[in-house]
C-alpha cells in the first residue's frame, strides 16, 4: 500500500512528528510512505485545508497512493474538502477506535485527522495507537463481523452514488479556478512525486502539463 500524508498550512508545524509516527507503523507493514508536506511553517508552498481536497483526488485517481492521511486543526475542514472531490472517501478519525471501525465498516481511502484540538502530552503515542488500529487489519472486514455483508453492500452503494454525483475529475479540473489549481500543484517535491508514483493516464498527462 502506497500512503500519501499532506498537512495544510495551520499545523504543518507538526509534519515531522506525524510523520515519523505514520511510518513507524507502516514500516512494519511493508507499506510506503510518501510525505507531500507542508514540510513546516516556514514552507514556501503554503497548502489550505481545501487545497487538501484537490491533491488527495488527484493522487487517488491517478493511483499515485492508495490512502490519504491528513488534517487541519479540528480535522472537520479536510475532512469536508476531501469529501467534496471525486473518489475520496474520507473519515473524520479522533481516536484510535474511529480509526478501527472506520477501516473495518467504511472502508474509506483517506483520513482527517484533529492535528490542534486535543494534541496536547502524548499526541505522538495517540497517533501510534490510531495508525495501528487503522492498518490492523484488512479493510471492509466489517464491525461486528455479523454485519460484514450489509457494510460491503452500503460501500458499493455509497461509491456508486458518488459516481452519479460528482463530475469526473478531467472534467472538473479546466472549471475550478486555474490559479487556485496551479497553486497548489506548484511544489517541487509534489511533482517529483507524482511524476514516479502516478500511474500513465490522460488524467496524469493533463495534471502533469498544468504543473509545467
Amino acid at each position: 500500500m502506497k500512503i500519501a500524508l499532506i498537512n495544510e498550512n495551520s499545523q504543518a508545524v507538526k509534519n515531522e512528528i506525524i510523520y515519523n509516527s505514520l511510518k513507524k507503523v507502516c514500516d512494519k507493514k511493508g507499506f510506503e510512505v510518501f510525505n507531500y508536506g507542508m514540510y513546516g511553517t516556514e514552507d514556501e508552498n503554503s497548502i489550505t485545508y481545501v487545497q487538501i481536497g484537490l491533491l488527495a483526488s488527484i493522487l487517488l485517481n491517478t493511483k499515485a497512493v492508495d490512502f490519504v492521511v491528513t488534517g487541519c486543526g479540528t480535522g472537520q475542514g479536510a475532512s469536508l474538502a476531501c469529501n467534496s472531490f471525486p473518489g475520496v472517501y474520507c473519515g473524520l478519525i479522533v481516536d484510535p477506535t474511529d480509526a478501527y471501525l472506520f477501516s473495518q465498516i467504511n472502508a474509506g481511502n483517506a483520513i482527517a485527522l484533529p492535528f490542534a484540538k486535543g494534541f496536547g502530552w502524548g499526541a505522538e503515542v495517540t497517533l501510534d495507537y490510531i495508525f495501528e488500529k487503522l492498518f490492523s487489519c484488512e479493510f471492509g472486514g466489517g464491525y461486528p463481523r455479523d454485519r460484514v455483508i450489509p457494510e460491503q453492500r452500503n460501500k458499493k452503494i455509497l461509491e456508486s452514488v458518488k459516481i452519479i454525483t460528482t463530475k469526473d475529475l478531467m472534467e472538473i479540473l479546466p472549471n475550478l479556478d486555474q490559479e487556485f489549481v496551479i497553486s497548489t500543484l506548484s511544489n517541487d517535491n509534489f511533482k517529483k512525486l507524482f511524476e514516479e508514483n502516478a500511474e500513465e493516464s490522460e488524467l496524469k498527462k493533463y495534471i502533469i502539463k498544468l504543473m509545467k
